[in-house]
């Protein structure tokens, strides 16, 4: 069940401003957005926002090399911003010439949701109302770049979303609404996923009240600040001398750019989803297979291997994997 701190928001984003001359009667226009953002995640704070206000721009980074086919692949904000008609500009750092187009859409506000590109300041004076970020922690815990893989990490047990100013430090900025998620035993994939659309639907209730001023700005407790630096792939590979725990965790954490790796009876593998697994008896390092299931001792138990990508095969569930690990006394190790 998510919880809200939302600070008398409206329950939804009417998109519209006063416009025209002020007094009884001036007409109402949608609000003009440039949004600037990058990954999945990113993807549902700009389907909101085209529904209820006039999306004048999107920023999002360059097309990249990716998959065995080393093609140019858009990002994902840049193919749904395309596919809902919004005018599209890739960019790696705000040039002159990005500007004068910024400048060209004028906007109430910027919205921004992991666009990846540190922001000067003329684009921060840019819009009446401000830069506002979707960031995916409960500021001030996990400022930085990987909110949620830290939250997973450190055994949190609730992560959320953030609607947060903008400044020159990362993430220092003042919020003005959050809304929070127990994180359980979801991995990284799914928690990012939800967190996506749990920050769309606050920036949604929120911007209307930022653009008129009607939002209250908490101020960061630095006493309370946490680092969420990006992963290292080192990071998440698994360690018998490690607890059970730990192991299980750094699965959970796990992703395509940093995967969860160990060595198993001399061939290296993916962990893809893994459990705690207690009172098992075994000891440290060692494997143990039996009935379709296949534990590795840890410095204080096991962990239960569920689904693996061994190196050159295709993802199977464990029961499969099982039947090709055969010997006496097999052990596994740190990739």
């Amino acid at each position: 069940m998510a919880g809200e701190k939302n600070l008398g928001m409206p329950d939804a984003l009417d998109g519209s401003v006063a416009g025209g001359d002020a007094g009884a009667g001036a007409s109402a226009r949608r609000l003009r957005v440039v949004f600037m953002g990058t990954p999945d995640f990113a993807v549902p704070s700009l389907e909101r926002l085209a529904e209820g206000c006039e999306v004048t721009l999107v920023l999002t980074r360059p097309d990249a090399v990716r998959g065995r086919g080393r093609a140019l692949v858009p990002s994902p904000v840049k193919a749904r911003a395309l596919e809902l008609g919004l005018p599209v500009v890739e960019c790696s750092r705000i040039t002159p010439e990005v500007l004068d187009q910024l400048r060209a859409a004028g906007p109430d506000v910027i919205c921004v949701a992991a666009f990846g590109c540190i922001l000067p300041d003329e684009v921060l004076a840019l819009a009446p109302a401000g830069c506002v970020n979707v960031h995916a922690s409960l500021l001030p815990r996990w400022r930085g770049a990987a909110p949620i893989q830290r939250s997973i990490l450190a055994g949190d047990e609730r992560t959320g979303v953030s609607i947060m100013r903008i400044g020159h430090g990362v993430d220092t900025g003042a919020y003005c609404a959050q809304a929070s998620t127990e994180i359980g035993e979801k991995d990284t994939e799914e928690l990012t996923s939800e967190l996506a659309r749990l920050g769309a639907d606050l920036l949604a209730k929120t911007l209307p009240a930022v653009v008129d001023g009607g939002v209250t700005w908490t101020e960061q407790d630095e006493a309370l600040v946490t680092h969420a630096a990006k992963i290292e792939k080192a990071e998440l590979l698994l360690d018998p001398s490690e607890d059970a725990r730990v192991n299980a965790l750094r699965v959970q954490a796990s992703g395509d750019t940093a995967p969860a790796r160990c060595v198993v009876a001399g061939r290296g593998v993916r962990v893809c989803a893994a459990r705690v697994e207690d009172g098992s008896g075994l000891a440290q390092g060692a494997v143990r297979v039996a009935q379709g299931r296949v534990l590795l001792g840890c410095a204080d138990g096991a962990l239960e291997v569920l689904l693996v990508k061994p190196d050159g095969k295709r993802q199977m569930e464990a029961r499969a994997w099982a039947s090709g690990l055969r010997g006496d006394a097999l052990t596994w190790e740190r990739a």
